[in-house]
């Protein structure tokens, strides 16, 4: 096997990994904004709709990556890995700066949310063909008893480019004014913009290194030997033995693992902003500490993985999750709720503004309460007092934003810090896990479909379908997650079952 040296091994490693991040930004960056994005590009007669219809795009664009990973899982088997997923950097880089020039819903109309679907659908396909070509070009560089911590850097990607879209939406909205109030007003504004415009730049810087970048050798000597695949999709999923290795693959380990992945991530995110009411700064921080903490394990359970095989770490990362969701959101739940019955101190400020064409005033009153723990709810009421009498007004229009102490929020960086564990354990060996199911010359097809599908329609449905059973059910808070607890247990099952420790 004409694996890479030590020195090369980590060439390959570093730009695969800079543009895999890259790529896992783009994409990330539409559900970091989610709730800005709902107010710009859709009407905001109803908010909760806005969001859910924000979130709906948002999964639109896992959706198709299972078709992503057909088209350049072809490519890649047929042409090579290099170019192919030279080619999805290119494409997903232009959509995502594509998406920061969209007019808002009020400029154009319902054009704007077709126009980002449609990119939002480029995203998703660019992203289908890149993680399986950057997880196959790294492990046909690595020696077989390393695939697993070789792997496992790929893996850090996915969450290092959620880290890096946070990291600049807190950068980019700290730099718009000195004022905090006026800041936040023109993020929402025209600030978000900002994010997705600039990947265009770290879009380049990595094209420029893959070019630089050699073909995988394993790839390279088939082609020399005249025996890579004249139908990739074919030999996929036409042979009943490879078949069976995709759907095993599929429903024992990738649907289990995309859920846990994006409920201990995007949902406890969505959790902390919609559910628990912390202010939009911290529940950023807070995921931010939590990543930055948690993402050195990705690479202990993949070399781990290579010692005592990568099915039980994988599975045991499902089983802890399911266990303790329900515990560990609850207890977000508690953290954001005052004991005290009454505040400590509490202040409220009220002003008025005339309403343009009319004479109507709209009244904003702003309530600040400290609690004794430091925590600070801050509930801001708009209303349309009309001018045809004084005790006319419209019906509230109500936002509550927590800013938690301390204590509390170091608490709650605990407990996502621990979900985001459970990620690092099912994602970490992964790659090398699919690599190894199946055979070099269909291995970009082969393993790319079952990943996508497990991530991006199990996995990236889940804050969506999370959020909306919140919706129905509104009476219990936690219920989003019977979906990720239902469908890990079905995986873990089918996993323990029917996929040997070898595999």
């Amino acid at each position: 096997m004409n694996n890479a040296s030590p020195k090369g091994i980590w060439k390959v490693i570093g730009a695969s990994s800079l543009g895999t991040l890259i790529e896992w930004y783009d994409f990330y960056i539409f559900g970091s904004l989610a709730t800005v994005i709902a107010s710009q590009f859709f009407p905001n007669t109803n908010p909760t709709a806005a969001l859910l219809s924000t979130l709906a795009t948002f999964a639109a664009g896992f959706i198709v990556r299972p078709f992503g990973a057909l088209v350049f899982g072809r490519l890649g088997d047929l042409i090579g890995r290099k170019y192919t997923f030279l080619l999805t950097l290119v494409l997903m880089g232009g959509s995502t700066f594509a998406i920061g020039l969209v007019p808002s819903y009020e400029s154009i109309g319902f054009a704007a949310p077709i126009i980002v679907l449609l990119l939002r659908l480029l995203q998703g396909l660019a992203l289908g063909g890149e993680y399986g070509g950057a997880a196959t070009y790294v492990a046909e560089h690595a020696p077989a008893n390393r695939r697993g911590y070789f792997t496992s850097w790929i893996q850090t990607t996915a969450t290092l480019g959620l880290f890096v879209s946070l990291g600049v939406i807190l950068i980019t909205r700290h730099s718009l004014d000195a004022d905090p109030t006026v800041s936040i007003a023109k993020f929402n504004d025209w600030g978000w913009r900002i994010p997705f415009l600039v990947s265009i730049v770290l879009v380049l810087v990595s094209v420029y290194i893959r070019m630089k970048m050699k073909e995988s050798p394993l790839f390279t000597k088939l082609k020399s030997e005249g025996k890579v695949s004249v139908n990739p999709l074919k030999e996929s999923f036409g042979h009943r033995a490879n078949l069976k290795m995709v759907l095993l693959a599929l429903f024992g380990a990738t649907m289990g693992q995309g859920v846990v992945w994006y409920t201990g991530q995007f949902y406890a995110q969505s959790f902390m902003e919609n559910v628990c009411k912390i202010d939009f700064e911290q529940s950023r921080t807070i995921l931010i500490w939590a990543i930055l903490f948690a993402t050195p394990f990705f690479v202990v359970f993949g070399s781990w993985s290579d010692k005592i095989g990568r099915k039980w770490i994988i599975l045991t990362g499902m089983l802890v999750a399911i266990v303790t969701y329900k515990p560990l959101f609850g207890k977000m739940l508690e953290i954001s709720t005052p004991s005290e019955a009454l505040a400590a101190s509490s202040e409220v400020k009220e002003s008025t503004a005339a309403i343009a064409n009319t004479t109507n005033v709209l009244r904003t009153q702003v309530t600040r309460a400290t609690f004794a723990s430091g925590m600070v709810i801050m509930t801001t009421q708009k209303d349309t007092v009309y001018a045809s009498s004084a005790t006319q007004v419209s019906k509230p229009d109500v936002k509550v934003s927590k800013v938690l102490g301390t204590a509390d929020y170091w608490k709650m960086v605990a407990i996502v810090f621990m979900m985001i564990l459970y990620v690092t354990m099912v994602y970490g060996p992964i790659a090398a896990f699919l690599v190894e199911l199946f055979p070099t010359k269909i291995r970009y097809t082969s393993m790319s479909l079952p990943y996508h599908i497990g991530n991006g329609v199990f996995g990236g449905l889940t804050p969506f379908v999370a959020t909306l059973l919140t919706t129905i059910y509104t009476s219990d808070k936690l219920v989003g997650l019977m979906y990720p607890i239902l469908v890990a247990a079905l995986s873990l099952v089918i996993g323990a079952m029917y996929i040997s420790n070898k595999e």
